[in-house]
């Protein structure tokens, strides 16, 4: 029987690590397995054509809540031009369908619920009937096998995100979070795991390994284990963790501070800093000591951290959002914005009836209404939400915010009124957001400070963007630009002389840039 894994992915810097756990196991019992993936950027035709092509007996599709749509527009068509093979769903956006989904969509075959590895491998040995759902059981053979993309390749070649996978469940229960529906974590030895992250080491093409593990530093010494191998001259990759930070003690922090920058990344899901809010939803975290955890680790300044928020949980208000925002920001490089989505299965989900809430049936079934959050204060946060993506999330204006920000009390509110100053910035191109911030910018400041306002704006562009300067700024340059540029180069072997030139700031500054390394250097 040949199988065909499907995966789709939200874009092609993606990879599935899904269909290669159930690709493995499938080889390690004799069966032939073929995986397919795309993301939802390829042309729809050339997928649908790559799934006929297989011809295989069995098509296995992964089912997320941001490819639910055009996963089953696919399998449809695929029934048309395949009839006869076998249809079968799996996939945390699939696990807590009912019967009922077989009849809105008759051509899938089966669902597979849960992990797969073992309950897919027995699908194929003996199928069962048309329109039932199976329930997989935790995989025995999950610590054995391995990265994965020794046999099955990443599709992406340059630039691509991996994902590896060193431990399964989570033993916290955020009612919001599917990982509340199971119980217990499995997890490899740091032993283990430090000898398979070395594998990475040698795949070109590969910028960053992301751990899917819901909370790394469940156990702080074999986390810890972990984070001491890592810093060392073996690695060279950007390894990216999800921690819960009120876990982590004094050798952790040790270990952190000795990491050479770069080499990992740190994403914590604050969530919220309300404690009745965390109450609400199962989660038991002390926000104050969440907060002095990013803000000492980010003081070092060599671990890029990125943290989460949720709006329209339950007693949180536009206000209290807002200092749940401007508590978060300050200690984080990256602040990222989530938006309540009440996800099948949660306990938040099956409570929601009697809090208020009003939510999209369609995925990913995200809040309209809460019981405090308006349907405006929802819209206005999600615009809030794009300034927030657009400027300070792509790192684009590093000297600008810090310029800007430290003259401001609320991070919240000054990014609120740069969402009522430019309301449609994505339809912008980035010279023309670079202008519309600039104006924007210089309403906010004295003119004492618009000279160094527009410095820090001329060095973030020089640093991070392509072209002349928008706006006809025209920073003079230094007279000794051809001798400095000369000398740099030499030093700098990596430099092209045609991407370095040397400016005067408003106070007569010299600042080399260049461009083409994302590099400036002060000239005394």
């Amino acid at each position: 029987m040949k199988v065909a894994l499907v995966a789709c992915n939200a874009s092609y810097v993606h990879t599935n690590l899904a269909v290669r756990c159930i690709a493995r196991a499938l080889t390690r019992r004799g069966q032939e397995a073929v995986i397919i993936e795309r993301s939802l950027k390829d042309r729809r035709r050339e997928f649908l054509t790559a799934l006929y092509e297989a011809d295989a007996d069995v098509y296995g599709f992964s089912v997320y809540i941001w490819n639910r749509e055009t996963v089953l527009s696919l399998a449809a068509d695929l029934h048309q031009i395949r009839p006869d093979a076998k249809i079968v769903f799996g996939g945390p956006e699939i696990s807590y369908e009912d019967p009922s989904f077989f009849e809105q969509h008759p051509f899938v075959d089966n669902i597979i619920a849960g992990e797969g590895e073992d309950a897919f491998g027995e699908y194929c040995d003996n199928p069962p009937p048309r329109h039932t759902i199976l329930c997989g059981t935790p995989y025995g053979g999950f610590a054995e096998a391995g990265i994965l993309y020794d046999l099955y390749p990443p599709h992406t070649k340059t630039g691509g995100i991996l994902y590896y996978e060193s431990s399964r469940g989570c033993p916290f229960r955020c009612s919001y979070c599917l990982s509340s529906a199971t119980r217990g974590v499995r997890a490899k030895s740091a032993e283990q795991t430090i000898a398979e992250l070395a594998q990475f080491e040698s795949m070109d093409g590969v910028a960053v390994i992301k751990f899917v593990d819901r909370t790394f530093n469940f156990d702080r010494r074999r986390a810890d284990a972990i984070w001491q191998a890592l810093a060392g001259d073996n690695f060279r990759k950007t390894y990216h963790f999800e921690v819960c930070a009120d876990l982590l003690d004094e050798e952790n922090f040790r270990t952190l501070a000795a990491m050479p920058k770069g080499r990992i990344q740190l994403e914590c899901g604050v969530q919220s800093t309300n404690p009745d809010t965390l109450r609400a939803i199962d989660r038991h975290a002390d926000p104050r000591a969440i907060l002095a955890a990013l803000d000492r680790i980010r003081r070092v300044g060599n671990i890029h951290i990125h943290a989460d928020l949720i709006a329209g949980l339950p007693h949180e208000g536009l206000a209290r959002f807002a200092q749940s925002f401007d508590e978060t920001f300050p200690v984080c490089d990256l602040l990222q914005l989530g938006f309540l989505k009440l996800l099948p299965g949660t306990n938040l989900r099956k409570q929601c009836a009697g809090m208020g809430y009003r939510y999209s049936p369609a995925p990913p079934y995200e809040v309209l209404i809460s019981d405090c959050l308006s349907y405006e204060d929802l819209c206005r946060l999600h615009r809030i939400d794009e300034v927030l993506d657009r400027f300070a999330g792509g790192g684009n204006f590093p000297r600008t915010l810090t310029f800007l920000l430290a003259r401001e009390d609320s991070p919240f509110a000054f990014f609120a009124a740069l969402a009522d100053a430019i309301p449609a910035v994505r339809a912008l191109s980035q010279r023309d957001a670079f202008s519309a911030f600039r104006r924007f910018a210089h309403g906010r400041v004295a003119a004492e400070d618009a000279g160094a306002l527009d410095d820090c704006l001329i060095l973030d562009w020089l640093t991070h963007e392509a072209g002349s300067l928008p706006d006809k700024l025209e920073p003079p340059r230094d007279p000794r630009e051809g001798q400095l540029r000369r000398e740099y180069c030499a030093a700098h072997r990596e430099a092209h002389p045609s991407t370095v030139q040397v400016i005067c700031l408003s106070d007569g500054t010299p600042i080399l840039i260049d461009r083409q390394n994302r590099r400036t250097e002060i000239q005394l």
